[in-house]
């Protein structure tokens, strides 16, 4: 009721709508239900103990989305999942506990993975309801979950028997920190300090040759030099043996156009490995490697007396002993950016080691072509996505050297050493528990399961087939009938993985797109601009932002960004979403009593009312027309500007006078503007709801829910567009009294005079044919004695 509604309490209005829409299930989705489906593939955050800002972001902006489509009579499959396995849960499980996963069993870190998932995760998902995210979490799904495991398995089953993945020993992409394989879009550039060195290497003759190199502890490592073909100054070299300072073997000289002429001393050394480049060396030459790193960054004993130091130790070593030894040409201090663990920061290294890999590189064009199929927001996006599949140099790399994530279903026979593969109907299956059902085709049924683990992102890829039950092992409404899904939301950071690994996962598993639509959203910046990262000290954390503003100010300030920018945090856009609300509420407030006596539409409105329903009419247009285009922002700032300036400011001072006269101005004239009122202010919340869900249904419950017979705001019908209600005219005459209304005011206020003040004579510059319906609530409004037509206005006080 109307006499209930005193101050707005956020928290308390929060958590009672929480509740309502959780047991009325008001997000839950159903097939059966009519209306287009409306499917979206959800994000699964990674579960980090807190939701930081990005994820209020970029989770409210998608969720903005999903509301409208509802609203529209879609039935919207917005499913809730998290991203629990693989390398990242088990680094947050380390940093948590205090341990060493490398340093565990595995029964003992995937025990204490799962436990800590358990203590930590509803907590974090809390946070997403807290900020009104739309989601049927009652079938939240977990991608370590026996579920996903299954369809995450039955996805290289899959590749495996068409043959698009393969197992390989060779030089890999290797991070010595989390030691584990990694693949080429876990990679970040990171500017580092560190050294130019000129290094003397002696031919047989005793002739000092220099090669410049920033990585001296690779030296033990080099198995031959580069020069180019076309350099004069080395042609001589050509062919010749050179020994390696310090370390005192000798390796050939060849004639390589890869040797820049330009680059250092125009001599390059070869390593097992620096760089992708080296390995393709070293093959070209079919060379014998010299590998001097282990697993966990130590040199080995290859590397002689710095046999078991890091590799930052042994070059300070390498390069102090150089300088001792007259070797050391030049050193001089350089910044230069590596390529490092987008996990850990360290530097990446290359290791030979056997890994599983997902053929990428002879399909290139293919997954160019998949994304050009995908209608991308803002189209540039695709660009850049289309850069990186360009840019790609190496087949994915699948498998990890940790503990918790989804097994590769893979035995291998220990007598004659060959794959056995798991039968689909048998998955999920963990090949160090489970054995196979059958003797291999050698006889033997002595197997050896997979030790390695897949890649997070390999189970990650699949989300449209885990949400539309691809498996077909749930109790799902949904199948891989609704493929492709209508929109994948997303940060612009993954696009090299998540975007991309799903498309090609889609691709290869059904030969279409995984999505019709994707959004991508930009980051949250600090108030200066800046990256936030917690070494700055310029994190903000949504808990405190919440303690203090309601959810939907949070979620307002989030519309304020177009897709794909990134925003900067100010405090001052989330008080204006505090203003609001409490705005929204105060008009409710004041609306409301006016209209428990309206029952009915008049047969003619007044002028007027006719002005704000056809202004509201392209307002509804124009909203929606934006949000089809994921243009939220747009909604936000227009219904915003037409809600605090063209009802609030304007239209409510107009009509106020017919509401509280009705015996002075008329019933009929008191209708008009009751009906008016009730459609805009209507309509402005239903315009609002998506960005701002609690106040929107707080307020819809108290007039609105019993009038429609509808549960929830976020089940009522969209506005809907009316051509019926366009008055080009009434908004013409409007207008320019609506400026005139501004004058009459200024001039009081000019000369320091209440609003009550009466005007004596009004002049309008308007033909009096034209202003005949808007006399009455003119005079009301100005407090105007007497109003006339002339050629300029004029303002008799």
């Amino acid at each position: 009721m109307v006499e209930t509604m005193g101050d707005y309490s956020a928290s308390e209005v929060e958590k009672k709508w929480r509740l309502y829409w959780e047991k009325k299930g008001t997000y839950k989705f159903h097939v059966k239900n009519k209306g287009k489906v409306y499917a979206i593939d959800t994000p699964p955050p990674t579960v980090s103990g807190k939701m930081h800002i990005g994820h209020a972001f970029s989770y409210s902006q998608q969720d903005f989305v999903a509301r409208y489509h509802r609203m529209k009579g879609e039935n919207v499959f917005y499913p809730f999942g998290t991203d629990d396995n693989g390398l990242p849960t088990e680094k947050l499980v380390e940093k948590l506990k205090n341990v060493k996963s490398t340093k565990m069993s595995r029964p003992d870190i995937v025990s204490l993975c799962e436990k800590t998932i358990v203590e930590i995760k509803p907590d974090f998902v809390n946070d997403w309801k807290i900020i009104g995210m739309s989601c049927d979490f009652s079938e939240a799904y977990s991608t370590i979950d026996k579920h996903c495991i299954k369809t995450s398995q039955k996805s290289f089953i899959d590749l495996y028997n068409k043959h698009l993945v393969y197992q390989q020993t060779a030089p890999s992409m290797w991070c010595v920190h989390c030691q584990t394989a990694i693949a080429q879009a876990e990679l970040e550039d990171k500017e580092l300090d560190s050294t130019f060195n000129e290094v003397a290497f002696i031919l047989e003759n005793g002739e000092k040759i220099v090669i410049a190199t920033t990585r001296p502890e690779l030296l033990a490592a080099c198995v031959c030099v580069y020069v180019h073909p076309e350099d004069k100054r080395y042609t001589k070299l050509i062919g010749k043996n050179i020994t390696v300072p310090l370390f005192k073997h000798k390796v050939l000289i060849f004639a390589d156009p890869s040797a820049s002429q330009e680059k250092g001393t125009g001599i390059l050394m070869v390593c097992s490995y620096g760089d992708k480049y080296d390995v393709e060396a070293i093959n070209k030459r079919k060379l014998t490697p010299r590998v001097i790193f282990t697993p966990d960054g130590k040199l080995n004993s290859l590397a002689g007396k710095y046999e078991g130091l890091g590799i930052k130790d042994a070059r300070k070593d390498i390069l102090q002993d150089l300088e001792k030894e007259k070797l050391l040409i030049s050193k001089k201090n350089i910044k230069h950016t590596v390529n490092v663990h987008e996990r850990c920061g360290t530097e990446i290294e290359f290791l030979s080691s056997t890994q599983w890999f997902v053929k990428i590189l002879d399909n290139k064009h293919k997954f160019i072509d998949a994304g050009r199929k995908i209608h991308w927001y803002p189209e540039f996006m695709r660009t850049r996505y289309e850069h990186w599949v360009e840019g790609l140099g190496w087949d994915w790399c699948i498998s990890r050297q940790r503990h918790f994530g989804v097994p590769f279903p893979v035995w291998s026979c220990t007598t004659c050493k060959t794959l056995f593969i798991a039968d689909e109907k048998d998955l999920p299956v963990d090949p160090l528990i489970d054995k196979p059902k059958k003797k291999c085709s050698c006889g033997s049924s002595s197997f050896q399961g997979e030790n390695d683990v897949m890649d997070t992102w390999a189970t990650s890829s699949v989300t449209p087939e885990i949400i539309l039950n691809w498996a077909n092992d749930k109790g799902y409404d949904t199948s891989m009938d609704m493929v492709p899904c209508s929109l994948r939301p997303q940060a612009h950071d993954i696009i090299r993985n998540w975007t991309f690994y799903t498309i090609v996962k889609s691709m290869y598993h059904t030969n279409q797109i995984p999505w019709k639509d994707i959004v991508i959203s930009g980051h949250v910046l600090d108030p200066k601009g800046e990256a936030m990262h917690k070494s700055k000290g310029n994190t903000i954390e949504p808990s405190v932002v919440l303690a203090k503003y309601p959810a939907d100010a949070l979620r307002f300030w989030a519309a304020g960004s177009k897709l794909g920018d990134d925003l900067r945090y100010l405090e001052k856009d989330l008080l204006t979403g505090q203003k609001t609300v409490t705005k929204l509420w105060n008009a409710a407030k004041f609306t409301f009593p006016h209209l428990e006596d309206y029952t009915s539409k008049p047969k003619k409105l007044e002028a007027f009312d006719r002005w704000i329903l056809s202004k509201l009419q392209k307002l509804i247009k124009d909203c929606s027309e934006n949000f089809d285009i994921y243009e939220y922002s747009r909604v936000k700032a227009d219904t915003e500007k037409f809600f605090w300036i063209t009802f609030c400011d304007l239209y409510l001072e107009v009509v106020k006078d017919r509401l509280y006269k009705p015996e002075e101005r008329g019933k009929v004239e008191r209708q008009s503007g009751q009906y008016a009122i009730s459609e805009t202010f209507g309509t402005i919340l239903k315009l609002f709801a998506p960005i701002m869900p609690y106040v929107t249904e707080e307020i819809y419950h108290a007039h609105y829910a019993k009038k429609e017979k509808k549960d929830s705001i976020h089940l009522s019908s969209w506005p809907v567009f009316s051509a019926s209600l366009l008055d080009a005219k009434a908004e013409e005459i409007g207008d320019q009294l609506v400026e005139i209304i501004s004058e009459v005011r200024k001039a009081k206020s000019m000369k320091s005079l209440s609003l009550k003040e009466p005007v004596k004579i009004l002049t309008l510059p308007l033909e009096e044919k034209d202003v005949v319906g808007f006399l009455d609530d003119i005079k009301a409004v100005t407090k105007a004695e007497k109003i006339i037509f002339g050629k300029t206005l004029e303002i008799q006080l």
